[in-house]
């Protein structure tokens, strides 16, 4: 039973790692599973071990169990019969004595009551029955000895076989106990040679597997550098463009040029090129030009031209300043940031009031464009800085939403304007064409009568068409060619 258990647990192990090979498994985890099945055998053989230990020892007291009660069973049962033959031999004393005891009361009552010579009979039939007496007690005794012989004997030869038995058993679980050892020794040669010849197979594979696998990575690593060194040159590409970025935006020159850049496009977007100027002079004997101006119509002639002035202002470096301190969390140096970016806003709008506010050759109020919707956020945020900026330098502040939103007001604006300047063309027109359809009323009421009278002659002349119908009912008509060229040649003398 237990080689049954063996075998069939080995020929589990083998189908085992015959499907985990063709399955195609990765290495660490096959190589995982062998030594956690070599481990579960050498597990399974100790507790094999064990368990035959345990049975053999079950065994061995088991049968010293056994033998203890047999002999304790036949010393009960020996003690029991010399008991019941010590009681009987007992018992029949004691009646042989009180028989013995009676016939001695009755033969001294009858001596006495006898005569000499049968005295002497008596006497010689005592001896007779004492004799007798003896021979029976020495049988009884010859009998009891033989019987306590025989037992013994019997004792002896029982435990010679009891003996015997147990160095039979103990034989033949020592036989068994290495039979087993053996076939466990063979067993454990049998499955090393196998998992042997698997763990060669096994590497072999995973050789094949790790080759096939290496190469496939080493080649996605190959393709992975390339696309990296490919990415490092685009990052530094990227990086020579940032570079070159920080360069521009750190040229004050350049960022204005990239603000006007900027509000350029805004103002291309929305408005035509008729409806705006670049760096204009707004002043008469100055230098100074607005980036933008926007062509707007004076009050009294339409066709004199006042100027929106637009300038485009990009502090970067106090903004900048200020982005930093807040990410830094230092509200002291924020506060002192935000300060000197205000001061510097008040400046700019100072400055565009100074140089390109000049009514009634201009708006009383220009717009100062920033670039950029966080520092035009940053401004609002100041409390009452936009107001103050509108109410003291007439400089209204923008983004570049808000400067959307209101270029699209201002061509809306332009639109009406255009329709306002176009109003009396068309009432003219308008006026044109009234007189015009009175006089195409005239011609229509000829053309009626002139219609009425070709309709009554059209009517008159199918009248008389039935009319020669009529008279021509019974002449004879002759074929079309005949009759067209019987027509062409006769002159009928019909009015022209």
């Amino acid at each position: 039973m237990v080689l049954d258990i063996m075998v069939s647990l080995s020929l589990l192990l083998n189908l085992v790692m015959l499907i985990l090979l063709l399955t195609g498994n990765l290495a660490k985890n096959v190589q995982d599973f062998i030594a956690h099945q070599m481990t579960a055998l050498e597990k399974g053989q100790e507790r094999l071990e064990k368990t035959l230990r345990e049975e053999m020892a079950l065994t061995r007291e088991e049968s010293f169990k056994a033998h203890k009660m047999l002999r304790d069973e036949v010393t009960n049962n020996f003690n029991a019969l010399s008991a019941r033959i010590v009681t009987d031999l007992g018992h029949q004393a004691k009646t042989q004595q009180t028989q013995l005891e009676n016939l001695r009361d009755l033969l001294r009552n009858t001596l006495t009551h006898m005569s000499d010579a049968e005295k002497e009979r008596f006497e010689n039939f005592a001896r007779e029955a004492l004799q007798l007496s003896n021979q029976q007690d020495k049988y009884l005794r010859s009998q009891l000895q033989e019987m306590a012989t025989q037992q013994k004997n019997q004792l002896d030869s029982f435990m010679k076989q009891l003996s015997e038995l147990t160095q039979m058993n103990a034989t033949k679980l020592e036989q068994v106990r290495e039979t087993v050892e053996t076939q466990l020794v063979t067993l454990q040669k049998d499955n090393s040679e196998k998992l042997e010849q698997m763990r060669a197979t096994v590497d072999e594979k995973l050789h094949q597997t790790l080759e096939q696998r290496l190469g496939e990575s080493f080649k996605l690593v190959s393709e992975r550098l390339e696309q990296v060194q490919k990415g490092l040159g685009e990052m530094q590409s990227l990086a020579s463009g940032v570079g070159d970025l920080k360069k521009v935006l750190s040229n004050v020159k350049t960022r204005g040029t990239l603000g006007e850049i900027q509000l350029d496009n805004l103002l291309e977007q929305i408005l035509t090129p008729e409806q705006y100027e670049q760096k204009v002079a707004v002043k008469k004997g100055s230098l100074e030009r607005v980036d933008f101006a926007i062509r707007l119509p004076g009050k009294e002639d339409i066709h004199d031209t006042v100027f929106l002035p637009i300038d485009a202002k990009f502090p970067l470096e106090d903004y900048q300043r200020l982005v930093e301190a807040e990410e830094s969390g230092d509200l002291a140096l924020a506060m002192e940031s935000a300060k000197m970016l205000e001061n510097r806003i008040k400046a700019e709008a100072k400055s565009i009031q100074e140089k390109y506010i000049n009514p009634p050759h201009t708006t009383d109020f220009a717009l100062m464009f920033l670039p950029i919707e966080g520092l035009f956020a940053e401004v609002l945020r100041r409390p009452g800085l936009w107001e103050m900026l509108q109410r003291e330098y007439r400089v209204v502040v923008t983004g570049p939403t808000t400067i959307t939103a209101l270029l699209n007001s201002l061509q809306m604006g332009f639109r009406t304007l255009a329709i306002q300047k176009r109003s009396s063309e068309v009432w003219k027109l308008l006026g044109a064409v009234k007189t015009e359809f009175g006089k195409f009323g005239d011609i229509l009421e000829k053309t009626q009568k002139k219609l009425q009278e070709a309709s009554n002659t059209i009517d008159t002349a199918a009248a008389r068409s039935r009319t020669i119908a009529r008279k021509l009912r019974n002449v004879e008509a002759v074929p079309l060619g005949e009759a067209a060229s019987l027509l062409e040649s006769v002159d009928v003398g019909l009015p022209d």
